[in-house]
């Protein structure tokens, strides 16, 4: 397994394709990283699908409303119209770029709308750069993100088994 400098802020993604280590990025997205590993530790990601995957672009999760496979609200037509509880999150836009492997969080036009949601890019995808907020890089199991079926909406979509704070789990 990759060498996790600060468990505190790192992440094991259990997916259906394996596993994924997510270092987070407290200095450039402090409310963002607080916000995940919230819903992390609530264990509101586990179950969740991977509702829009885009060849050569992205993976994107997180609806855990509709997208939650078991969940009360489950409804896979509407997975990636939902979100937490929580209130919306102001952006914390940066100059990092969306290189393979970023995980960042996705929302709607308005700049002030992430709530649960995110993206991992599977290639460069700079154009969005100072417009979505970057809070995570892969730095393990990227192999297994690539494996995620494709689709917009996707068939029998991927999910997330279980999402954790690595300082969470037992060494």
């Amino acid at each position: 397994m990759a060498e996790i400098k600060d468990r505190e802020n790192a992440l094991i993604m259990e997916t259906t394709k394996g596993n994924v280590i997510i270092e987070l990025l407290p200095d450039l997205a402090p409310g963002h990283v607080g916000r995940i590993k919230e819903l992390a530790r609530e264990g509101a990601y586990d179950g969740v699908v991977f509702h829009r995957v885009i060849d050569g672009f992205m993976a994107q999760t997180g609806d855990v409303k509709f997208g939650k496979s078991g969940g009360k609200d489950f409804n896979p037509g509407r997975a990636g119209m939902g979100g937490s509880d929580k209130p919306d999150l102001k952006a914390e836009f940066s100059n990092m770029n969306h290189g393979r492997g970023t995980c960042s969080m996705a929302r709607s036009q308005n700049p002030n709308s992430a709530n649960s949601q995110f993206f991992i890019c599977f290639d460069d995808a700079g154009f969005l750069n100072r417009q979505y907020t970057v809070w995570g890089q892969v730095i393990e199991g990227m192999e297994n993100v690539d494996k995620i079926k494709r689709g917009e909406p996707v068939q029998d979509p991927d999910k997330i088994v279980s999402l954790k704070v690595a300082a969470d789990i037992a060494e």
